[in-house]
């Protein structure tokens, strides 16, 4: 039996970089694993943590991060529900060689 289609608002709702107050500049938006420091990883589809050097945890769009999201919870989460990932924005620190989460939600509830 198919799964019904996840909400727009599955992981969040969605937003546009360019409109956000941020503190800092967002480079991309990223798939985070709640109470966790871990991203989705765009080239495997895994979560690594945000200081792995292999970590290409970016995506363009809300949208591609919302489709990549939405496939690891169709593989890996029954029930859909029960994925505890949101979008947030990040960005990438050269520097240090990391991934930062600019407003990173670390604890799923308050």
């Amino acid at each position: 039996m198919p799964r019904p289609p996840l909400a727009a608002d599955t992981f969040g709702d969605p937003f546009d970089l360019d409109r956000l107050p941020l503190a800092r500049a967002a480079a991309g938006y990223a798939v985070q694993r709640l109470d966790t420091d871990t991203l989705l990883d765009r080239a495997t589809g895994c979560f690594l943590p945000v200081r792995s050097p292999d970590l290409q945890g970016l995506f363009d769009s809300f949208d591609e991060a919302r489709t990549a999201a939405g496939a690891w919870v169709m593989k890996n989460c029954p029930p859909p529900q029960d994925h505890r990932l949101a979008i947030v924005p990040a960005t990438f620190d050269g520097l240090m060689k990391r991934h930062i989460l600019i407003y990173g939600v670390l604890c799923g509830q308050p």
